[in-house]
C-alpha cells in the first residue's frame, strides 16, 4: 500500500510509513518542530567528522565564519548587508570535517510515568521518530530506554517493532532523578542518550543537555489541543497535537502499521530536481511548472568562480518528460493529450513531427505521467536518426515515422528506483566485466566502474584497468563515482537526512552545502560537478569531492 504526504514531511518518510497516513500528517508540526530544536542542539553532520579548518564558501554559517569583505559590507552598506541576509547571499567560510569520528548509539530515556500519559506520549511519539531518522543518517541505530526498568535494559530493533514496545512500556509510578543516573550510568561510553520527560522531573536534574520536555497549555473538546516543547529548559514552542480520534488511535497503537511504501512526492510546482541526463554540462531541471524546462550550460573550468547565474528558460506545450543535450540541440520529449512529441533548440531536426508517439506506445498512462513530473527528468539520447528514452522499466527506441520498440531493459538498483543520473551501464559507454551489470549496486563516471553486492564493499576499475577495494561506513547510498589524484572516491547521500559525503580511503568528508535537499543531488558522470536543491527553487553546483559551492543557480520564474 503506498499512501501520500505532503511534501515538507519528505525527510522523515521513511520513519513516517509505520504510521497510518492521517496520524503521519498531523504529527507533522511536532515532527518538523521537534526536528528543528534537535537539529540546532547536535547537527547531524557534526557526528561524521572532526573540524579540519576550512574548505570553501557557503551561504551559511555562524557569524563568527562570516568573510570579512561582509563585515565590511556590513558598516559601508547596511542595507544591502540585511538585505543579502534576508536572501542568503551572503558568503560564510565553510568548516572542512575531516575523518569519521567514533559513532555511538543513540538512546532515548522515557519517562512512561503518569505524568507523561496521553499529550506527553504523543510528543515521544514524534521525539523517537525524529531521534530513529536522525540515528539512520548517522549511520548507527536507536535504542530506547524505559525509566524504571533495570540499569541496561534497552528495546531494540526497527522503528517499527521499537513503537509497539515503546507504547506498552507503561509505569504506574513517575520516575526519579535517581532513576535517570542509573539509566545513563549503564550506557556504553560514546552513546548519546536523550531524556524524554515532564518539567517536574526536568526541574529536578541538574543541568545537562539533551532533554525534551513537554505539557499541556491548550484545551478542545476532546481534551488537549496544544502542548509546549522545550529543549534543555530553553523557550517554549507550542504546537498543535493530533485531533481527539487520531490521539486515541494513536495511543491505542491502531495507527501503527508495518512498514510500507510512503509516497511523499514533490509537487511539480514545489522542486526543480536537478539532472545531468547526458555527458553533456548542460544541468537540467523543471520549473515552477511541468511544462517549463530549464537548462543551465556549465563548464569544468568553473572550479575558481563563486557566483549566480540565471537559467536559460524553455517553455513547452506539455508536461517535459525527458531531455538532453546533443552537440548544440537541446532535445526533449514532452506530453499533451494521450501523445509525446519533441521539442527541438537549436538547429532543426528534419520533419521532427516522424517523432510523435502515444502514450501507450512507451507504456506510459495518465497516472504514470504524473508521477515522472515528481522525479527529474529523464535522459533523452540521440543514435543516429532515432531517439533512446529510458521509461517504464525499459529503454524505448523511437524510429522516424513513431514506430517505438523495446531496446533493453533499464537496469535498477535502488529498491525499484531506476538509478538514471548518468548511472545506467547504456550511459557508461565503456567496456562493463561479465556479471557487474546484474551486481544490485552499479555506478560509473569519470571512466571509472564501481560495483557492489551488499552496498558496503566496492570493487572499483580504473580508467587505465587496476582494480582498488574500498568499504564504506554504514548509512548512504552511493550516488556517484568520481577520482582524485590517482585515487577513487565515492559520492554518497543518506536516504532520509539527505546528508552528502565524499568518502575515499581513511577520509570521509561531509559535503554540508549540499545535504538535507528536497531529493539526491545529481553528479556529473565525467566531471566532479554536483547539483543540489538544498530549498526549493533554489540549486547551487560545486565541486564534489571538497563540497565547495561554484554557482547559485536561481531557478525561480
Amino acid at each position: 500500500m503506498t499512501a501520500g504526504l505532503p511534501a515538507p514531511l519528505t525527510p522523515w518518510a521513511a520513519a513516517l510509513a509505520v504510521l497510518a497516513p492521517e496520524l503521519a500528517d498531523a504529527l507533522g508540526p511536532l515532527v518538523r518542530r521537534l526536528d528543528t530544536l534537535v537539529g540546532a542542539r547536535e547537527p547531524i553532520a557534526d557526528a561524521m567528522g572532526t573540524p579540519d579548518g576550512f574548505g570553501g564558501l557557503a551561504r551559511t554559517g555562524r557569524p563568527d565564519q562570516l568573510l570579512p569583505s561582509e563585515w565590511l559590507l556590513a558598516e559601508e552598506f547596511p542595507d544591502e548587508f540585511l538585505r543579502r541576509h534576508a536572501e542568503r547571499e551572503l558568503l560564510y567560510a565553510a568548516p572542512e570535517l575531516r575523518a569519521a569520528t567514533t559513532r555511538g548509539r543513540v538512546v532515548a530515556l522515557v519517562d512512561a510515568g503518569p505524568a507523561q500519559a496521553g499529550a506527553g506520549r504523543l510528543v515521544q511519539l514524534a521525539a523517537l521518530l525524529v531521534l530513529h531518522s536522525r540515528a539512520t543518517a548517522r549511520g548507527t541505530e536507536l535504542l530506547v530506554g524505559v525509566l524504571g526498568d533495570p540499569p541496561g535494559r534497552l528495546l531494540d530493533g526497527s522503528i517499527a517493532q521499537l513503537l509497539p514496545r515503546w507504547l506498552s512500556a507503561r509505569r504506574s509510578v513517575d520516575p526519579t532523578p535517581e532513576d535517570v543516573r542509573s539509566a545513563e550510568e549503564a550506557l556504553d561510553e560514546g552513546d548519546r542518550a536523550w531524556l524524554l520527560t515532564s518539567p517536574r522531573l526536568g526541574d529536578l536534574l541538574p543541568a545537562r543537555g539533551r532533554v525534551v520536555t513537554s505539557e499541556e497549555t491548550g484545551w478542545g473538546p476532546d481534551g488537549a489541543a496544544r502542548v509546549t516543547i522545550r529543549l534543555d529548559g530553553g523557550a517554549g514552542a507550542e504546537l498543535p497535537l493530533p485531533t481527539g480520534r487520531i490521539a486515541v488511535r494513536a495511543l491505542r497503537g491502531a495507527a501503527f502499521r508495518q512498514p510500507t511504501t510512503v509516497a511523499a512526492p514533490l509537487p511539480a510546482s514545489g522542486g526543480a530536481l536537478p539532472a545531468f541526463t547526458t555527458d553533456s554540462t548542460t544541468l537540467l531541471a523543471r520549473g515552477h511548472q511541468s511544462s517549463v524546462l530549464l537548462a543551465v550550460r556549465l563548464s569544468p573550468r568553473m572550479v575558481h568562480m563563486v557566483g549566480s547565474v540565471r537559467p536559460r528558460r524553455h517553455e513547452l506545450p506539455g508536461q517535459v518528460v525527458a531531455a538532453g543535450r546533443t552537440g548544440r540541440r537541446l532535445l526533449a520529449l514532452y506530453a499533451q493529450y494521450d501523445r509525446l512529441s519533441l521539442y527541438v533548440s537549436g538547429r532543426e531536426i528534419h520533419e521532427r513531427r516522424q517523432y510523435n508517439v502515444e502514450l501507450g506506445d512507451l507504456g506510459l498512462d495518465r497516472p504514470a505521467l504524473a508521477d515522472l513530473a515528481n522525479h527529474p527528468v529523464l535522459p533523452l539520447l540521440r543514435d543516429g536518426d532515432d531517439l533512446l528514452v529510458p521509461v517504464a522499466g525499459h529503454w524505448r527506441r523511437i524510429a522516424p515515422g513513431g514506430r517505438v520498440t523495446i531496446d533493453g531493459p533499464v537496469v535498477s538498483t535502488r529498491g525499484g528506483e531506476p538509478f538514471l543520473r548518468a548511472r545506467e551501464p547504456r550511459l557508461f559507454g565503456g567496456e562493463i566485466p561479465p556479471g557487474v551489470e546484474e551486481c544490485e549496486h552499479l555506478v560509473h563516471g569519470a571512466g571509472i566502474l564501481a560495483w557492489s553486492e551488499d552496498g558496503h564493499g566496492w570493487d572499483i576499475r580504473m580508467p587505465a584497468g587496476e582494480r582498488r577495494f574500498l568499504e564504506l561506513p554504514d548509512g548512504g547510498d552511493v550516488i556517484a563515482v568520481a577520482e582524485e589524484n590517482g585515487a577513487p572516491v565515492l559520492i554518497t547521500c543518506t536516504r532520509s537526512a539527505r546528508l552528502v559525503r565524499s568518502v575515499r580511503q581513511g577520509l570521509v568528508r561531509t559535503l554540508t552545502s549540499f545535504s538535507g535537499g528536497v531529493a539526491p543531488p545529481a553528479v556529473h558522470p565525467i566531471w566532479p560537478m554536483i547539483a543540489a536543491e538544498p530549498r526549493p527553487g533554489r540549486l547551487k553546483t560545486g565541486n564534489a569531492l571538497t563540497g565547495k559551492v561554484l554557482l547559485a543557480i536561481r531557478s525561480s520564474e
